[in-house]
């Protein structure tokens, strides 16, 4: 088994706790790898498969990870250089340039994501990310490993689309490792502050029919959503329902940060886990958190 890497990204709703706390509750096998939700592609590291579709709606996402993919050496000097400046005018500057290089656009993203607040991605109403610098200067860390990262990506096909567009792909005996956006029925908290389109509702039913049609083609399927009352009806007769905790880090004061109940859903395949009883009735505590 190759080993896990770490994301080279941080994201907003990432799934290292999953990986680190409830890895049991993943496959063993499966032909084809699917992650329609892409972010920093913690699962995808963690499991490190040998074919591998990956996908995202962000397309400035999809294209770091090409060039991370094509070219990893460049981006890792492109990065450093943006280290040796790195100061509060330069992200700024940095911030609002954008580069014909696709390779230096990356090590902006990259950069971009390890030195703003909370490594959120956000952008305004004309597409421009626009999220402040934070607290934290570390541009490039000891156990980063771009040329694994890189080798472990030669294995996927990478492409900006929409999630139903990719559920399509799999096949039966795939599986897709699905970890949307959090929205519950009348609850859209949360959205409007950190995202430039929001995941809404009608887009939970939609994703809900997708995963349907995949796993009547004998696809299986791992998702994690939030813990709550219209989630777990949404996905009624649909798998088995797990709740289980995590950490929440995103909050910009301490003092908002905590433990948050989330459900992870597999479907047409035997988890460790067994199935227990639903109960997530805390919509408050578990549809607040923010996730882009």
């Amino acid at each position: 088994m190759t080993a896990p890497l770490k994301p080279f990204l941080k994201w907003a709703g990432g799934k290292r706790w999953l990986t680190s706390r409830y890895a049991h509750l993943l496959p063993t096998s499966y032909n084809v790898y699917h992650e329609p939700f892409l972010g920093s592609g913690a699962v995808f590291f963690h499991l490190r498969p040998k074919k591998a579709f990956l996908s995202d709606a962000n397309s400035h996402l999809i294209d770091c990870y090409v060039a991370m993919k094509d070219d990893w050496q460049s981006v890792w000097n492109y990065l450093l250089a943006f280290k040796r400046e790195h100061s509060e005018n330069q992200y700024y500057e940095v911030r609002k340039t954008s580069f014909r290089s696709p390779t230096r656009e990356a090590a902006r993203f990259i950069y971009l994501n390890r030195t703003c607040f909370n490594g959120i991605y956000r952008e305004n109403l004309n597409g421009i990310f626009n999220v402040p610098k934070g607290t934290k200067d570390t541009v490039t860390f000891a156990d980063d490993d771009f040329c694994a990262v890189s080798n472990s990506l030669k294995v996927a096909s990478l492409r900006s689309t929409d999630f139903a567009d990719a559920i399509e792909l799999a096949k039966k005996g795939d599986f897709i490792f699905i970890d949307p956006p959090y929205t519950v029925r009348h609850n859209h908290n949360g959205f409007v502050k950190y995202n430039q389109k929001i995941f809404s509702w009608s887009d939970q039913v939609r994703l809900r029919d997708s995963v349907r049609m995949a796993v009547r083609r004998g696809v299986s399927c791992l998702i994690t959503n939030a813990c709550h009352p219209s989630i777990s009806e949404l996905y009624e007769g649909l798998g088995k329902k797990n709740p289980v905790s995590r950490s929440s880090v995103i909050a910009g004061a301490s003092k908002h940060r905590g433990t948050y109940e989330e459900l992870v859903i597999t479907i047409g395949y035997d988890a460790v886990a067994a199935d227990v009883p639903i109960n997530c009735s805390d919509s408050k505590r578990s549809s607040s958190e923010k996730r882009v």
